[in-house]
């Protein structure tokens, strides 16, 4: 069944009905919040689709890769988006696709926060659906 979640933030807080915040600890990231979108809870078989905001000063986890490719577009703010050795400074619209296994962060940079939407493959219900094929 589909599922609405209507913007009720505004340009300085981005937030939407029924969407939960969760707050990313300093350590791996540094001033980091997020929330999903649209992801298992709203029965999507294959993408998550989540929303960041990150602290001035703070960043994503660092050097983080895995498996799965992302796709990422800056809604506020200026990033700074390490991929492997390459360094880029990113504003708000400009998208990034990040390929599977490559080493990656974003960091916030300026005195404002910098937010992000990002769409990965829905990893839980992939391997679900892979699971059932083998039955």
């Amino acid at each position: 069944m589909s599922v609405i979640h209507r913007f009720c933030g505004n340009e300085n807080a981005f937030d939407w009905e029924d969407v939960k915040s969760k707050q990313y600890p300093d350590g791996a990231a540094k001033g980091a919040s997020g929330k999903i979108l649209i992801g298992n809870a709203e029965g999507a078989e294959h993408f998550v689709f989540r929303y960041f905001c990150i602290a001035p000063g703070g960043y994503s986890t660092l050097q983080d890769h895995h498996a799965h490719d992302h796709g990422v577009m800056i809604l506020h703010g200026h990033a700074q988006v390490s991929i492997e050795d390459e360094q880029y400074e990113l504003k708000p619209r400009d998208i990034i696709y990040i390929s599977p296994w490559e080493q990656h962060s974003l960091a916030a940079i300026g005195d404002q926060p910098m937010g992000f939407l990002c769409v990965i493959p829905n990893k839980t219900m992939l391997a679900g659906l892979k699971g059932s094929e083998n039955k």
